[in-house]
């Protein structure tokens, strides 16, 4: 189906008004089609339009009366003509369920044969479960009945009634975007309760009954913590009705914000002791989706250029409210070293692009620009611009455009005429520098005789002014520090700080989004001194410096290493843990660095935090997942699962299980009879996700090939066992063995697009590309598949991603002699 135009949607909905949506779906018809009429009334101002409807069969469309000539359907698009004033138009379609995570997806869970059903609308999802007129800016009411299995329950976006045994009613819906429409249902495990009159639920699989009992006070108490800050904030009470999370099989992304009903990927229901950092996390992840029922859900983008604005305002509320209103307080800790971390890279890619782009692009090509960029570093510039204009003044900007746009559209524009209402000035220059223009800033520190000079410098490619706002902090030989706030609006800046400190942080606080660049003597001083600043945002912002000056090829990979090493041997926060180790894997080695000795080094680093960690806390885990990722000692791995020598207060649940027979796959120490007796023992839908990950890492060809039938061939895999596949295949210790696999790669990822839809294309071809073969001949490969304008724009676009890291990777090996 192609993807609809700005220019389409503006013609349409400039000629179309629509009232109402009737959806009726029967999902007794077997484990492929399912049943889907729909009834739209709507107004018309032009004899002419078209409709989005993509069936597996279109049965009957019926047009104020008269038949519509079914045949005409052609690529999702079926043409209407002969419009009157006011119409009334009735389409019975068959449907196809999904395995993709879009559309209608139906998962049958391993642990016990029970099929759920969850629908996933965003972009251009929803006319493969109901006829639709289908752009953000077409809201309407919905009704929707649903006839089912009589054992199953039923949730959406609208109060959900049992009329009878197997047919349920959902309540009318406030106007919505076709987008937002979703379903769950199933033999779902619910849990309800309530907060400030708001009625409040929980589902989940019954596989997953036990740990969701255990999670609900957690989740329940966040929900609420975040709806009275929220109403607080505003000033607008949540306005949907019942509001329902569900924790459903095989998502795609973190969450979806669904008016009333939001979708979680159900891995946020933890059956196995996690660390602090991942419960906060998931805390972050349900306040993010609240924001939205405000900013986005209640006032929505007019198109697809705004998505940034609803994203960028969650990410940051998200963090925001989650510090002032939960229990967990980590919050920027975790945005500067996993969030910024993530939408810096993107922002010094080729793909970069300015935060809030041209209305331009067709729906699916803006989903190519849903990324870091999109979710951190918005969120980030809108944290500076509350500092900017103060916290009054940005609220109040915020109240207006909600209460003034309630249940339409708007537009970042719209916004900003807010803002400037409330008080704001020169946002039009403000916005042009950091929403407009793509790219980041370099800040640096360079003492003095008297103080520090604090330098800006914008990116060659993409000139700016760009102010910012943020404190550069100073630190003595015992981490004690000293922070000045700066105003830095020009290229160069004094900052009156003692120039004899031993280690000088620009932006110790993380108030802005910049690269920071040490002086010299910093970094010399740094192994020393980092562990011992106690503030962990001011860490993260150290420690992410040091990660961009070796990607940028500005400080030896090797030095890099040792500054890790050193903050290892010390680090307290279980995110800050987890973050290095992931970094060392995905970035030094075998890619900046051999593999060895490197590994083997902070093996010994970790596996020494052992004895000394306090047992049974958050950071014991992490250091232990940490052992787990980097030991070659297949004798402690082996003696961990068989319960032997296992630290003391430390659980080998089932996903640690998984994550030690992953590593001793990836050293050849088990095989596919060790994979299948670990499967015996957890054979549920993760087992199954786990058991794929660990045969594909298997150091055998028949393992590798049967890996890659998986990844390009096989279209009925479910997505999470597609990813699974991807991420096992490839390997540091394993580049002899795989290949024959990197040609191939160019050669077979473009049919890929065949075989799947949306969101899995790019992601899987991101997954699969072949980031351990570091040479000059990959690039080649790429650009020549990357330049094939026949091959899907997410698949290029995520296999020109991947060429850029790999050609930073040869740059920083040739500049430092590494081989």
């Amino acid at each position: 189906m192609p993807s609809l135009t700005v220019d389409g949607a503006r013609t349409r909905a400039a000629a179309l008004t629509v009232h109402s949506y009737d959806v009726d779906l029967d999902l007794t018809r077997g484990d492929r089609t399912f049943g889907s009429t729909t009834r739209i009334v709507f107004s018309a101002a032009a004899q002419t339009t078209f409709l989005d409807v993509r069936p597996d069969e279109l049965v009957s469309v019926t047009l104020n009366g008269t038949p519509v000539d079914v045949a005409a359907l052609d690529d999702g698009r079926l043409p209407l003509t002969g419009l009157a004033a006011e119409n009334d138009l009735v389409v019975v379609a068959s449907m196809l369920y999904s395995n993709d995570g879009e559309g209608l997806h139906r998962s049958v869970d391993a642990a016990d044969g029970l099929t759920y059903l969850y629908a996933m609308s965003f972009l251009d999802a929803a006319p493969r479960i109901f006829a639709c007129f289908d752009q953000p800016d077409l809201k309407a009411p919905y009704k929707v009945s649903v006839t089912t299995p009589e054992e199953w329950i039923v949730l959406g976006n609208g109060a959900a009634t049992q009329v009878f045994p197997g047919r349920w009613e959902l309540a009318e819906t406030k106007p919505l975007s076709t987008y937002f429409v979703t379903l769950v249902a199933g033999p779902y495990h619910q849990i309800l309760g309530e907060h400030d009159g708001i009625p409040l639920g929980l589902v989940s699989r019954q596989s997953l009954k036990e740990a969701l009992d255990r999670e609900a006070e957690d989740l329940f108490t966040v929900t609420g913590q975040a709806f009275d800050e929220f109403h607080r904030l505003f000033g607008y009470r949540y306005p949907f009705g019942e509001y329902h999370q569900a924790f459903v099989p095989e998502f795609n992304a973190g969450a979806m914000e669904n008016p009333g009903c939001v979708t979680f990927r159900d891995s946020m229901v933890f059956r196995s002791v996690v660390t602090d950092g991942e419960r906060s996390s998931r805390a972050r992840t349900v306040v993010h989706e609240m924001a939205h029922q405000w900013f986005g859900d209640t006032v929505t983008m007019q198109w697809w250029n705004d998505l940034w604005l609803n994203e960028s305002f969650a990410e940051y509320m998200a963090h925001r409210v989650s510090t002032t209103a939960t229990r967990y307080t980590d919050n920027w800790i975790d945005f500067a070293f996993i969030r910024k971390w993530w939408g810096l890279q993107a922002d010094q890619r080729s793909s970069t692009h300015p935060i809030a782009a041209d209305a331009v692009k067709d729906a699916l090509a803006s989903l190519d620009d849903f990324d870091g960029i999109s979710y951190a570093k918005g969120a980030a510039v809108l944290k500076q611009l509350a500092a900017y204009l103060g916290d009054d003044v940005f609220l109040a900007g915020v109240r207006a455009h909600i209460t003034s746009n309630e249940f339409a559209n708007a537009t970042f524009a719209d916004l900003v005429a807010k803002w400037t209402e409330a008080g704001a000035v020169g946002l039009e220059a403000w916005a042009q520098n950091w929403l407009r223009t793509p790219g980041v800033d370099t800040i640096s520190a360079e003492r003095t005789a008297t103080g520090i000079k604090l330098r800006r410098k914008a990116p060659v490619d993409h000139p700016a002014v760009r102010p910012h706002q943020l404190t550069v902090g100073g630190y003595d030989e015992s981490g004690n520090g000293v922070s000045v706030p700066v105003l830095l609006d020009s290229d160069e800046v004094e900052v009156k700080l003692d120039p004899s400190v031993a280690v000088v942080v620009p932006d110790a606080a993380d108030d802005t989004w910049a690269k920071i660049r040490l002086d010299a003597d910093s970094l010399a001083k740094l192994s020393v001194v980092l562990p011992k600043i106690d503030d962990g945002v001011t860490r993260a912002v150290v420690l992410n410096s040091i990660r961009d000056a070796v990607s940028d090829g500005e400080l030896d990979p090797r030095l890099g290493f040792d500054v890790l090493r050193a903050a290892l041997a010390h680090e307290t926060s279980d995110i800050a843990v987890a973050t290095m180790v992931g970094w060392a894997h995905t970035h030094l080695f075998g890619i900046y660095l051999p593999y060895e000795p490197y590994r083997g080094q902070l093996a010994e680093v970790v596996t020494g935090r052992l004895s000394s960690t306090p047992s049974g806390t958050s950071l014991q885990l992490a250091v232990v997942r940490s052992v787990v990722r980097l030991t070659d000692d297949v004798e402690l791995l082996k003696g961990w699962l068989a319960g032997v020598d296992v630290p003391e207060g430390l659980a080998i649940d089932a996903d640690l299980r998984w994550l030690i027979t992953l590593r001793l796959a990836r050293l050849g120490a088990v095989g596919d009879a060790e994979i299948d007796a670990e499967l015996e023992r957890d054979n549920s839908s993760e087992g199954i996700v786990h058991a794929t990950r660990c045969r594909a890492a298997l150091p055998t060809a028949a393992a590798k090939e049967r890996a890659w039938a998986q990844i390009m061939t096989d279209e009925d895999l479910a997505n999470y066992e597609l990813y699974a596949a991807c991420e096992g295949f490839w390997h540091p210790t394993q580049v002899e063995l795989t290949a024959p696999y990197v040609q191939r790669f160019f050669d077979e990822i473009a049919g890929t697009e065949k075989l799947r839809t949306g969101w899995v294309v790019a992601q899987s071809a991101a997954l699969a590309f072949p980031v351990c073969d570091i040479d000059e001949r990959v690039t080649r490969f790429a650009a020549g598949l990357v330049a094939d304008e026949s091959v899907s724009a997410g698949i290029r676009r995520s296999v020109g991603d991947r060429a850029d890291d790999l050609r930073r990777a040869l740059a920083i090996r040739a500049a430092y002699g590494v081989n």
